[in-house]
């Protein structure tokens, strides 16, 4: 059957967009950035904190383009962009906003980090860091991922009394089940020999009675001679 007219060009425009998403599906999948799992992190005043930040293609990349970015609520900045050539070429920095950033950056064993070091932390170092990757290998395919920093005067310690007092109450009703399957199988094993000495009494007992029955393997009593 032939389609023609109308239904004809929708069924061939239906046909070419879903192949089309066949194939730039996977290529949208195939460039992953990562700044690990935490979406916050925190760090002291006047210490130094790393922003971790990690790619991968499945296509492998050549020249791939990086930079990290700093945004708040009114200041939006680029603070390190470079390049990394290929698989075996460590990231290499163009252009740097603030010396106190350091690249952490490197592509051995197949990590492809490009984690930044920031020290000399300040309090207005608080914000949303961006890590973005381009890659032209892949028809510049981007991505990107963010991460917040919150900087503070000190980090609170976290209390873990209650932690500790059910960590101690299961400890203790575990080892209270052992204690009692261990003391369930001594208990068996007692009863267990009980019975069988019980059994062996009785087989001997019962040995006993043949005996004085006479019988055959028994030793009889002494009767006394006939008198004639």
């Amino acid at each position: 059957m032939f389609w023609a007219g109308d239904r004809g060009k929708t069924l061939a425009r239906w046909l070419g967009t879903g192949l089309l998403g066949l194939f730039l599906l996977p290529m949208s999948w195939s460039l992953e950035v990562s700044v690990g799992k935490a979406t916050t992190i925190y760090a002291i005043n006047g210490s130094a904190i790393l922003l971790p930040c990690t790619f991968s293609s499945c296509f492998g990349f050549e020249n791939l383009y990086f930079r990290w970015s700093y945004n708040s609520t009114d200041t939006y900045k680029i603070l390190i962009d470079g390049i990394v050539k290929n698989e075996k070429s460590d990231p290499k920095v163009r252009t740097k906003d603030d010396d106190r950033i350091t690249l952490e950056g490197s592509t051995k064993e197949k990590m492809n980090n490009i984690s930044i070091l920031l020290s000399d932390l300040e309090f207005s170092d608080t914000g949303k860091y961006t890590c973005f990757v381009r890659n032209p290998k892949e028809k510049d395919l981007n991505n990107s991922a963010t991460i917040f920093l919150q900087v503070v005067d000190k980090l609170e310690e976290v209390d873990n009394t209650v932690t500790l007092i059910i960590l101690a109450v299961v400890g203790g009703v575990i080892g209270l089940l052992v204690c009692i399957l261990l003391l369930k199988k001594l208990i068996t094993f007692i009863l267990k020999k009980t019975r069988e000495k019980k059994k062996e009494c009785l087989v001997s007992s019962s040995g006993n009675d043949n005996t004085e029955n006479g019988l055959p393997g028994s030793k009889a009593e002494e009767k006394p001679p006939t008198k004639v």
